[in-house]
């Protein structure tokens, strides 16, 4: 029996021997924590060599192509917008030559049924200039009477010696043949005809004669 030494105060344990290779004491929390930094410093190179630079191809958030796709549908949308908006130009052009085509014609129907009367009244007044039968203040008012329909747009036509266009006159006789005349042509006018625009609102009423055939 090996007996304590006097030394050492009386209930205190004795310290173990420390293992043989073991580290001294200190040294063991120093080597977790250099291999602890070593592992991290991997992991930082490992990710950088991995991609964690952003934008770069293997971003989970991108996938391969997807950038292309989004530009071509834009694209498409562009295309289809731009279409869209022609289309709504030119229903709109269209629109308004048929607004300005109606207004025209709403216009043009108003003068026709407030000067259609007045042809009889210039009738009147062309048969009493054949007879010499207008003459002062009377043959002033029927001169402006035809100045304010002529501007109004109805137009006179229909003379002797103009070609016979069956458009635009009625024959009402054939005086026979004139070696003068190389085509039907209008020997004497029964009454005048007359146009608005291009419109015949009254055909001339006219005699005829007829070219001596060879």
């Amino acid at each position: 029996m090996t007996d304590r030494p006097s030394d050492l105060p009386e209930g205190e344990p004795t310290e173990a021997p420390s293992p043989e290779g073991a580290a001294p004491d200190g040294f063991g929390d120093a080597a977790g924590e250099i291999t602890d930094a070593t592992e991290v410093e991997a992991q930082v190179e490992g990710d950088a060599v991995a991609g964690s630079d952003p934008g770069t191809a293997d971003d989970p958030g991108v996938e391969p192509g997807q950038e292309q796709d989004e530009v071509f549908a834009l694209r498409g949308n562009v295309a289809s917008l731009t279409n869209d908006l022609q289309r709504l130009q030119a229903e709109y052009a269209n629109y308004r030559k048929r607004v300005d085509r109606d207004r025209q014609l709403i216009a043009d129907s108003a003068s026709y049924k407030a000067l259609v009367p007045v042809i009889e009244v210039l009738d009147t007044i062309d048969r009493a200039k054949e007879h010499d039968e207008l003459d002062g203040g009377f043959k002033a008012v029927a001169d402006q009477l035809e100045r304010v329909v002529a501007a109004s747009g109805l137009v006179r036509f229909g003379a002797p010696g103009d070609a016979f266009d069956p458009t635009l006159h009625e024959a009402l006789s054939h005086l026979g043949t004139d070696d003068e005349v190389e085509v039907t042509t209008i020997k004497h006018v029964a009454k005048s005809g007359y146009t608005m625009g291009d419109r015949v609102v009254r055909a001339a009423q006219v005699l005829v004669v007829d070219p001596v055939e060879g």
